[in-house]
């Protein structure tokens, strides 16, 4: 095998797997993940233990399969890469809908292309929220584009977390979360809080045979989150909700 897709728990699993060096896995040549966010700490990782590329691609039911991904030769950066031929990407105001943003500023990322679809069978309602008349289809996803044409995603419209009226991108807090060399996954959730509207709660599975505890991560995370990104709520488990296709389940995370 040369190329494996895959999603980022996949990945993650290989790269913190107690006895991955008892298998050769010089034939990897290329690993795409998509499906959710990769963190930068498990593409490192599994970088460092197969010397293969981790590429991370990004596609959506509604624009399905794949709309950007990283180059497989040339630059690479830690996000969603290039837009693929015959696609546009744009990023538009949330406050402001039909104003486009320009490079560095942060907003709905918009797509236009072949692979869009043409609306959502017999909702024409919908669909007019999701495609606006010029064809492009609104993600529900805040990113912003650099200097070179690349595209990062911050985090999704839905989950994002506003606490003592601050906007929380969970994306953000739990890249610093995955830093912490005890962590082998975690999710960010918004939770109900009577006084800030939401507080953020960190959900935290530990890598096989370590140990950490609140005390110990509120402390690693001091300097690297603002005050109003620092989690309320910290929770352990043994392993996190997963759902079919072996994504991180942050509904069933909410309903405990």
């Amino acid at each position: 095998m040369t190329l494996l897709p895959g999603v980022p728990t996949l990945f993650g699993a290989i790269a913190h797997c107690a006895y991955v060096h008892n298998y050769n896995l010089t034939s990897l040549k290329v690993c795409i993940s998509g499906g959710a966010p990769l963190p930068g700490e498990v593409k490192k990782a599994f970088d460092d233990i197969t010397g293969c590329r981790l590429l991370e691609g990004y596609g959506l039911t509604e624009a399905s399969p794949v709309t950007a991904c990283n180059p497989l030769t040339g630059k690479q950066k830690l996000g969603i890469g290039l837009p693929f031929p015959a696609t546009e990407f744009k990023i538009e105001d949330m406050k402001h809908r039909g104003k486009f943003l320009s490079t560095g500023k942060k907003g709905e990322i918009c797509i236009r292309g072949p692979q869009v679809m043409k609306g959502y069978f017999n909702n024409p309602e919908e669909t007019k929220k999701a495609i606006g008349k010029d064809g492009f289809l609104r993600t529900g996803d805040i990113g912003y584009m650099d200097k070179d044409g690349y595209f990062f995603i911050v985090d999704r419209l839905k989950e994002l977390i506003i606490t003592h009226g601050f906007n929380v991108y969970p994306r953000h807090v739990e890249e610093q979360i995955y830093q912490h060399p005890a962590v082998k996954e975690v999710a960010v959730i918004g939770v109900p809080h009577p006084k800030y509207g939401q507080a953020v709660c960190a959900c935290i599975a530990l890598k096989e045979g370590s140990v950490l505890n609140e005390e110990e991560i509120r402390h690693f995370l001091k300097d690297r989150l603002a005050k109003y990104e620092q989690p309320h709520q910290i929770e352990f488990y043994d392993s996190l909700p997963k759902t079919m296709v072996g994504k991180i389940c942050k509904k069933d995370l909410k309903k405990k």
